[in-house]
């Protein structure tokens, strides 16, 4: 399957909304080192810059998930919805989430997962969930024409 080509006046889930979507669905997880590099990969594809924004919403991850590691009690950790609530708005730049835009949030949260798993309703899913309703959105688009 092939990244879809984004339509100016289509209505696509953003990379933004997709992190949102995470507040909502894994918003009581601690923020882990996997979701930080997670989150950090989404930041960087949805504002096309090399490096993290400083005060953004993947620093403010790496800087979570740093407190974190210290921290024994998990009611006293940042949460995932704490960081994520509303990353659309704190976001310089946002674009429709695609295929290659998952896969790269997908490899990030696997490569510092110590399990090699991506956490069920985290990060990467719901950036792949976005990418999967964006193609089918974008599939119909072109065969209702």
């Amino acid at each position: 399957m092939k990244d879809i080509e984004i339509d100016e006046q289509g209505a696509y889930i953003t990379i933004g909304e997709a992190l949102e979507a995470t507040a909502l669905t894994a918003g009581r997880h601690p923020v882990d080192y996997s979701d930080a590099a997670a989150i950090q990969a989404a930041e960087v594809r949805a504002t096309g810059r090399t490096n993290i924004v400083p005060g953004g919403v993947a620093a403010a991850a790496q800087s979570a998930a740093n407190r974190n590691a210290r921290i024994v009690d998990d009611d006293e950790k940042t949460k995932l919805g704490d960081i994520l609530s509303d990353a659309s708005v704190r976001l310089p730049a946002d674009k429709p989430v695609i295929r290659s835009d998952a896969e790269g949030v997908i490899s990030a949260e696997l490569r510092n997962a110590p399990n090699l798993r991506t956490h069920p309703g985290g990060v990467a899913a719901s950036v792949a969930a976005a990418a999967r309703i964006n193609q089918a959105a974008n599939s119909s688009q072109y065969t209702n024409n």
